[in-house]
């Protein structure tokens, strides 16, 4: 199954690294990516019902995810410190940075950059004038643009998951739970291009090793309660997968 696959490498990274020893995966080890929770079909479950707005889809799984990666980090909040993960870093060792509002770049340590990323979502979604919950009140005009950036500061905290914390999940028989999580927060994304093909390109290995146990996408072509392919302008998505930039 290769629909997700990006066109190119990854030329441009968040900072640059030294070059890497060679990177223990243990994620990909056939009886590790195997292990899941659910069997559910992930390209079903995230199909747009046709009766509900795009806006509230988004909205709706925007908090879902953050408060799951909440849960997922937690487990792991303990051995992830200043000193033993003095960088936020992912798979490939590259390191994530943060951009302020003036597009200014830091470099925190894994514990601090989760704690902004934390602190700034959760003040996105507890602002009405973005994440409205009220009758009559409507999503802002680029509503769509924050979740994309919500979901990119996600994924980095799922990437160091993988990459430094992995083996802390398999001890506490936990990767299950993980690897479900990040399937469907990926089918989610790359479904409504809310990610760039540079930003998972550091986990396509793991992605495509997760996508590979998922069933065809195609076989549920014209079933029942699979979104018809329109524009998300009439509320509805379609079906074709192409990343875009944001």
């Amino acid at each position: 199954m290769d629909w997700f696959m990006g066109k190119g490498r990854r030329k441009d990274k968040d900072s640059p690294t030294p070059p890497a020893q060679e990177e223990s995966k243990r994620y990909l080890e056939d009886t590790c990516i195997k292990e899941r929770v659910t069997d559910a079909d992930f390209f079903r479950l995230v199909s747009l019902p046709q009766s509900l707005d795009y806006n509230e889809w988004l909205a709706t799984h925007a908090i879902s995810f953050f408060n799951h990666v909440n849960l997922v980090y937690g487990v792991v909040s303990e051995y992830c410190t200043s000193e033993t993960c003095s960088t936020m870093s992912g798979p490939g060792n590259v390191q994530f940075l943060w951009y302020d509002d003036k597009g200014k770049k830091y470099k925190y340590s894994a514990p601090q950059y989760v704690d902004i990323v934390t602190t700034n979502i959760q003040r996105e979604i507890s602002d009405e004038t973005v994440f409205p919950t009220k009758y009559g009140q409507t999503f802002p005009s680029a509503f769509e643009s924050t979740v994309k950036k919500i979901h990119k500061y996600l994924f980095h905290v799922l990437a160091h998951i993988y990459h430094v914390h992995y083996s802390d999940f398999v001890t506490l028989q936990m990767h299950g739970h993980l690897n479900s999580l990040f399937t469907h927060f990926m089918v989610f994304n790359i479904k409504f291009d809310l990610l760039e093909e540079k930003d998972y390109e550091v986990v396509q290995d793991l992605l495509k090793g997760l996508m590979q146990l998922l069933p065809d996408p195609n076989q549920n072509e014209g079933k029942e309660n699979t979104a018809p392919s329109t524009d998300k302008d009439s509320n509805c998505v379609k079906m074709e997968v192409s990343p875009t930039h944001i």
